[in-house]
């Protein structure tokens, strides 16, 4: 069975900002997640990115900025690149079907590899993350970067049993353990 995991993208692979990640410059990695995302696909994991990206709608950034910062994470990459990477360009009140915690895009991943996302992990910093990887029957794992330590101030019940890890690296190493 082939191994996927659907990462986050803002606060779990890139340091996040209040103000958005607006250009190629402005987005830089957070400590470890190159090295994790390597790891996985040496290991023979499918990378997927599930990533709700407002700043589209809100005029702060374009679709060309978004490919931009894309491009910049697959050059860090190199040849162990991620595999797939799904936006939402909307915000909250346009009740997209796309956008986390709605599950459009990682329908969009299932379709994509033609497998089932339901067991395979999901890691994120925020509720809708740790939602959608309930609502897909995956195993969610949150992370402390980004918004991690403002969602886990929330003490939101359906964190009770969710894995919490300090950062994307930690959460490759023990997966691939």
């Amino acid at each position: 069975m082939q191994k996927i995991i659907v990462l986050d993208r803002d606060g779990v692979i890139n340091v996040d900002s209040d103000a958005y990640i607006k250009s190629a410059d402005e987005w830089q990695p957070e400590a470890g997640s190159i090295e994790a995302i390597k790891a996985l696909k040496q290991a023979g994991w499918l990378v997927a990115i599930a990533t709700n990206q407002s700043g589209i709608k809100r005029g702060y950034y374009g679709r060309h900025q978004l490919s931009d910062m894309h491009q910049k994470l697959q050059g860090l990459l190199g040849e162990h690149g991620v595999d797939w990477i799904s936006y939402a360009p909307y915000l909250s009140e346009d009740h997209s079907p796309a956008r986390k915690p709605a599950s459009g895009m990682l329908t969009a991943i299932e379709q994509r590899f033609d497998l089932s996302l339901a067991g395979m992990p999901m890691v994120g910093d925020t509720l809708a993350d740790m939602q959608v990887a309930r609502a897909k029957k995956m195993n969610p794992y949150l992370v402390r970067t980004g918004k991690g330590e403002r969602t886990l101030a929330n003490q939101e019940a359906i964190l009770d049993d969710i894995p919490v890890y300090s950062n994307l690296q930690s959460v490759a190493e023990a997966l691939l353990k």
